[in-house]
């Protein structure tokens, strides 16, 4: 399957990529082929590495979700990389295409979410409730179309699908996300939510690495990049 990976970033121990909206970071029961399978196969090419290649999979971001994903290269990245995620040590910039603007040009939220596994969905509270992970995220509006708004969102928890529900919850639903409250799909089953930025000290060298991914490359994402540009 011909397949063309879009690395942003690349050393001896990590290697960041740009997700497509219709990806897969890992093997799941759908039995497509994973991003992490593609990583390995452009390592195997680009090195001439004969027999497997190590690719550890650090983070991941929803199917339906453009932008940057994280690999090691080594076992030693990985578990350094893994320690970084748990400890707070990378922070993540996302970029939402939203339905409505904001009460609050800038915000922070707070929700406790639940998880409800057999519908794949989470659920926003705005009180502590039993089974429900407190999550948190702050957002700036940052630009306006006639139908659209553009936020940045920097989240402080990693909780499933966090910044999808507490959007919706806050009255701006992600472009395309059915699930969370918008009136209709992308014609590409994606939606309009991307990875933007990571920064983190790089696990062995211990310099400041900014990795930044352009979204994708659609009409809406690419008007607002005219705007923002």
């Amino acid at each position: 399957m011909e397949y063309k990976l879009e690395v942003l970033y690349e050393d001896n121990h990590i290697i960041a990529v740009n997700k497509h909206p219709s990806d897969i970071v890992q093997g799941d029961k759908t039995g497509d082929t994973p991003l992490s399978d593609f990583v390995k196969q452009y390592i195997k090419e680009k090195y001439n590495k004969p027999g497997d290649v190590f690719v550890g999979t650090v983070h991941r971001i929803d199917r339906p979700v453009s932008g940057i994903v994280l690999f090691a290269k080594t076992s030693k990245a990985l578990t350094r990389l893994n320690q970084m995620f748990q400890t707070k040590e990378i922070q993540k910039t996302y970029w939402a295409v939203v339905k409505n603007k904001p009460k609050n040009i800038i915000g922070t939220l707070v929700h406790y979410l639940r998880k409800n596994e057999q519908k794949n969905m989470s659920k926003a509270f705005e009180k502590e409730t039993p089974g429900a992970l407190r999550s948190e995220l702050e957002y700036e509006l940052i630009c306006s179309s006639d139908n659209y708004q553009l936020l940045e969102v920097k989240p402080h928890t990693g909780r499933h699908h966090q910044i999808r529900v507490q959007l919706s919850s806050m009255g701006c639903p992600i472009k395309g996300d059915l699930k969370y409250g918008f009136d209709r799909s992308n014609k590409d089953k994606s939606i309009h939510l991307h990875a933007r930025k990571v920064e983190f000290i790089h696990p062995v060298k211990k310099e400041v690495i900014v990795i930044i991914a352009p979204p994708p490359n659609e009409v809406l994402w690419n008007e607002f990049m005219k705007r923002v540009g």
